[in-house]
């Protein structure tokens, strides 16, 4: 679909308003190219993981169907291979989402977030090998608790080495639980939405796919999880790895939950991990998270300038390229640590005066030295959401206004509308001369009840598919482009059902703490099924010297840890490993497997537990989004 004339005015209106003659980003992207990216990465079994080739097109001047500021950043995170970042310092990029650095230790290498997936971070790691210094990894540092830093670590070690002390891996405090409950809680919602937020359902080209604007997009290979060895937390400030130290501080509840950033003081470069980037971050992401703390990360980042600042000549981070020089780099943390308190505040300002949410979206913009200062742009997250992120923060779902309290859901709210605006006919009618006009943002917001209202409506999908094809051709924000195109994909062609994307791998399972693996256990209950059900369990977990109280009531499976001296009166004991354990979480029959002749140590009746195994939901992952 080509782009309309509203499409092209909004595009070339920001050509005029941005800096686009400053090419100084350009030359810092490029700058110490060691050596090119494979074209791609496989499985060993020839599975293509990651095709460095299928984003070339992305080059020269902005098409008509992509925001000419996604584009510049997209030609920008484009720009892969391994670096020198300094000697001693390398680093590969454009190989995944995020980066993969090396530093030059005593004796090895030590490995700054290996990347999603295995094959990428061998891949990666062989590029060094070759082209700079074949050495042993003898440490890897995990930077938070975002898949994309950690899942590739199996690439770089193995459990084996990291046992017999030949690695070190070091993380945050925290690291653990935030690394598998994120994905836990709600994870197949959150990997649904992901999907449309990373574009991985639309082929890459100027019409479809371009990149994320964090990154290109993910890989696609073997995701895994080595626990650490050594974890970083408020009271730690330095430690040292196969003789390089790392002045440290501890960064929790910014970009994520548990993170945390460091100085190289031999190089004086500072390694931002995700809290410095070169894009505004997401305070909410779309893919759904918790909301993150505006006020919090720009604090953060003022700790790095008051204790790190006078020592800095240089920032990296696990995305986009490095800058380089004293000034420049603390230009780069002003300008971000700005970026998040100037959004806090004046969100905060003007809620204070009773402005709602959506009315605090529509106006707010940053001043004009940060909106044309290229690292705070919305590439990523955006003022918009970002805005409404802070209010969900402080305020929550409710604007004040008794109108809003307690709407219709979503078609039964579509009929009615449908109904009041004349029906289904009469509102296409009016929604494409506003598609002509280039008010795509209302033709979503109403022909989405027609959809609603009736999903079998061709000519709906296909407009309201075409006004979200327009409003992904204007979007500056990667995430935002790639949710209206993949929504539009989905209006045309539905829904299409491919491989479902995990991050639920043996290690995960393994990592999981047993009383959020039990939690989780109970999201899945079918509650008004079990209402009626009562019972207690208590399970004996002994190679991890665990015991949990089991509890059915009221259609609720409640989980509390026991200690072995607690005298507690139950239905049934189970005593098994958590080795065992986990492998029962993923069988088709885990009943059958409790009571078969492999399975545990069952004393008394366990009736209650049976019942919960066969109430247990299954989650659909290719759910509806874009209809009911």
């Amino acid at each position: 679909m080509p782009a309309t004339e509203a499409t092209r005015a909004a595009n070339a209106d920001l050509l005029d308003r941005l800096p686009f003659a400053d090419t100084a980003d350009h030359d810092l992207a490029e700058r110490g190219l060691i050596a090119p990216l494979p074209d791609t990465v496989t499985t060993q079994d020839g599975g293509l993981v990651w095709d460095a080739r299928k984003f070339d097109f992305v080059k020269g001047d902005a098409p008509e169907t992509v925001n000419p500021s996604l584009w510049r950043q997209e030609l920008l995170s484009g720009v892969g291979g391994l670096f020198e970042v300094v000697d001693g310092i390398y680093q590969v990029r454009s190989l995944d989402l995020s980066n993969i650095s090396f530093v030059l230790g005593q004796t090895g290498w030590i490995v700054l977030d290996p990347l999603i997936t295995a094959e990428v971070a061998a891949a990666a790691l062989e590029l060094v090998n070759a082209h700079v210094e074949r050495r042993p990894v003898t440490a890897v540092v995990y930077s938070h608790s975002h898949a994309d830093h950690f899942g590739g670590v199996r690439g770089v070690c193995s459990p084996e080495d990291v046992a017999a002390g030949r690695v070190r891996i070091v993380a945050p405090e925290g690291f653990t639980f935030e690394a598998v409950s994120e994905n836990v809680m709600a994870g197949n919602a959150m990997s649904r939405r992901a999907s449309y937020m990373y574009g991985n359902l639309l082929p890459p080209s100027a019409t479809g796919q371009v990149g994320a604007g964090l990154g290109k997009t993910t890989s696609t290979g073997t995701f895994g999880l080595i626990q650490p060895t050594d974890l970083i937390g408020h009271d730690d400030t330095s430690i040292v790895l196969d003789g390089v130290e790392l002045q440290t501080l501890y960064t929790p509840d910014t970009e994520a939950p548990a993170e945390f950033v460091f100085l190289l003081p031999a190089w004086r470069a500072l390694w931002t991990a995700e809290v410095v980037t070169h894009v505004q971050h997401n305070l909410y992401t779309l893919r759904g998270a918790q909301v993150r703390d505006a006020l919090g990360w720009s604090k953060a980042i003022d700790a790095m300038l008051t204790r790190f600042g006078a020592d800095t000549e240089l920032v990296f981070a696990s995305h986009h390229w490095p800058t380089w020089g004293h000034d420049a780099s603390l230009q780069l943390l002003r300008t971000q640590r700005d970026t998040y308190r100037y959004l806090h505040d004046e969100t905060l300002r003007l809620a204070n005066r009773g402005e709602t949410m959506l009315e605090i979206a529509e106006q707010l913009e940053l001043p004009p030295a940060l909106a044309r200062t290229w690292s705070s742009r919305g590439y990523y997250g955006s003022v918009n959401h970002n805005v409404k992120a802070i209010y969900q923060r402080y305020l929550g779902f409710f604007d004040g206004n008794p109108a809003t309290l307690h709407p219709h859901p979503p078609v039964a709210a579509a009929r009615r509308y449908v109904a009041y605006m004349g029906g289904a006919d009469a509102i296409l009618a009016r929604a494409r001369a506003d598609h002509q006009a280039g008010d795509d943002r209302w033709v979503a917001e109403v022909v989405k009840h027609v959809v609603f209202a009736d999903p079998d409506n061709t000519a709906a999908r296909e407009l309201l598919a075409d006004a979200f094809t327009q409003l992904g051709y204007q979007a500056e924000s990667g995430p935002w482009r790639n949710f209206y195109l993949t929504g539009a994909k989905e209006l045309r062609d539905g829904v299409m059902v491919i491989p479902t994307p995990s991050t639920a791998s043996p290690d995960v399972i393994a990592a999981t703490p047993t009383s959020l693996i039990l939690d989780y256990l109970a999201i899945r209950l079918k509650h008004r099924d079990a209402a009626e059900l009562v019972g207690s369990t208590l399970l004996v977990l002994t190679d991890t010297d665990e015991r949990h109280l089991l509890e059915l009531s009221n259609g609720v499976l409640h989980n509390r840890p026991v200690t072995a001296d607690q005298q507690v009166t139950t239905d049934a004991t189970i005593t098994t490993t958590r080795d065992w354990f986990n492998s029962l979480l993923t069988t088709d029959d885990p009943a059958a497997a409790l009571t078969g002749s492999d399975g545990p140590d069952i004393t008394g009746d366990p009736t209650s537990l049976l019942s919960v195994f066969g109430l247990l939901d299954e989650f659909p992952f290719w759910f509806d989004i874009v209809t009911p």
